[in-house]
């Protein structure tokens, strides 16, 4: 079951009047019961992997917070450790490194075969790893107490709006408001809907539609030449961010529309000047937590200049391995580490030449500049993500230097792929859609007196949902498309 499908549609509202009709005491019980039924939907023969995350986890947490043993509170975390990330291994990466291992046997002459298992990969499993993780750890550090009732624990793990693809929240934020009773709110109700009704177009109508040119190139390279891989990296790096930002908004407005704010996870990362910038503000949750949990444990910049750059260049080869089990993410993280440290070599000099210059660096000039410099880094390492494999990128980057004669020729390519006048309407017409949105939803805050006017705001709910559905209809003829990060 994904966001924008029709099972969606008549399970959120479902749960959301259940939600608020129950009585408290009730109501982290059916909202783990719809969290677990969400994930079924998935796969039902892998709830056992949850379940026993869920339990280890817990059991781990009770144990490091009641011991007075050093040794013991390690040997928990331990246990936590090697379970949780042992069972994300196997199913992620026992392929990718079983078939790296012989394929670099089989170059020393040793001649091992290739093998592999048939595994289906657990949809969400990086994410709710992440957050038992966080939980223990935090525990452990003595930032924060076990949490004694399993239920509640379990509804953290499994909360349904961001189980499939985050953000992945931190215990401090999510625990206490699953624990706290939540009364039917105008301001909650009317900012969920605006939120969630933005995340759905942005996958809807932006990143679908961009689908459709990008993939004709991306899964034809040998077809592409320097324009179309141009065109269609720029528009697979708005096609992921409303795919993924659509999501982390759909997931975002319902938890609101239940009383229940998730961390922001995006905040105009385009907008970056500089690849450091970038990741403060893309996939927040993500790079917050290879922060706190692996950066600053390794040193992070409290330590001589080589270690600090090598552990700058761990994290990203570590979060480009996370993102998937294949060596063009594994080269992309490097990648953006490579951008990372050179931006820190290159910084006195760049003061130098700014300075020479007599450019404000903090201007509209020097601003614009650096937001078109790493945009285009950030795009440039997108064709490394993208791509189908490792042949197929390096028919791409031999792509980029394959260029058609004159304006005709570049036209002639561009058309090949159905890219007309009439999708840059199109473009612009979703652009404004998305700006109307943003306004429409300020009819729903005008409650008098703070009072929530159930029956009349589920007018305005039937009207967006009406809408949304249209859309639904309109665009998604052939079926729902996943979002991009369920496969991470």
């Amino acid at each position: 079951m994904i966001f924008n499908s029709f099972a969606f549609f008549v399970f959120f509202p479902v749960v959301l009047l259940g939600h608020f009709l129950l009585p408290f005491k009730f109501r982290w019980v059916f909202l783990l019961l719809a969290s677990y039924y969400f994930y079924m939907s998935w796969n039902f023969d892998l709830l056992y992997l949850i379940l026993l995350t869920t339990a280890i986890s817990y059991a781990s947490a009770l144990v490091i917070e009641k011991s007075a043993s050093a040794k013991i509170k390690r040997l928990a975390l331990a246990v936590t450790l090697v379970s949780c990330l042992g069972v994300l291994f196997f199913f992620k990466y026992f392929n990718f490194l079983s078939l790296a291992g012989s394929r670099l046997a089989n170059l020393l002459g040793l001649g091992i075969p290739e093998f592999t298992l048939s595994l289906v990969l657990p949809v969400g499993i990086s994410f709710y790893t992440f957050q038992t993780l966080s939980y223990v750890i935090d525990v452990y550090r003595g930032q924060m107490k076990a949490e004694r009732h399993f239920g509640y624990y379990a509804l953290f793990v499994s909360f349904f709006p961001q189980l499939v693809a985050g953000p992945i929240e931190r215990p401090e934020n999510l625990l206490p408001q699953l624990k706290a009773p939540h009364s039917p709110d105008a301001g909650d109700y009317s900012e969920g809907i605006r939120i969630a009704l933005r995340g759905f177009v942005k996958k809807i109508v932006v990143a679908d539609l961009s689908a459709q040119f990008v993939d004709k190139v991306y899964n034809n390279p040998g077809e592409a030449n320097a324009p179309l891989i141009i065109l269609a990296t720029a528009l697979f790096a708005f096609q992921i961010y409303c795919d993924f930002s659509g999501y982390t908004d759909t997931a975002t407005g319902c938890a609101r529309m239940m009383g229940i704010k998730l961390m922001k996870n995006f905040d105009l990362p385009y907008s970056s000047k500089s690849i450091k910038e970038f990741w403060s503000r893309w996939h927040i949750s993500l790079s917050s937590w290879f922060r706190d949990y692996l950066y600053i444990p390794l040193g992070g910049n409290r330590c001589p200049k080589p270690r600090y750059l090598a552990n700058v260049f761990t994290v990203f080869l570590v979060s480009g391995l996370w993102h998937g089990a294949d060596w063009t993410f594994v080269i992309w993280g490097a990648l953006h580490g490579v951008y990372q440290i050179a931006g820190y070599l290159t910084k006195n000099m760049r003061d130098r030449i700014y300075a020479r210059l007599k450019i404000d660096q903090k201007g509209k000039l020097a601003g614009a500049f650096q937001k078109g410099c790493t945009f285009v880094l950030v795009c440039f390492a997108w064709i490394f993500f993208r791509a189908n494999n490792i042949s197929q990128l390096g028919t791409l980057l031999k792509g980029l230097f394959s260029w058609p004669a004159g304006l005709g020729g570049i036209a002639g390519s561009l058309g090949s792929i159905g890219f007309k006048s009439a999708q840059i309407a199109i473009t612009a017409l979703s652009v404004y859609i998305i700006v109307m949105l943003d306004r429409f939803p300020k009819a729903l805050s005008s409650a008098q007196g703070g009072k929530f006017d159930f029956l009349r705001i589920n007018k305005y709910v039937l009207g967006v949902w009406v809408v949304a559905f249209a859309w639904l209809l309109l665009l998604a003829g052939d079926g729902a498309s996943a979002f991009i990060y369920f496969q991470f």
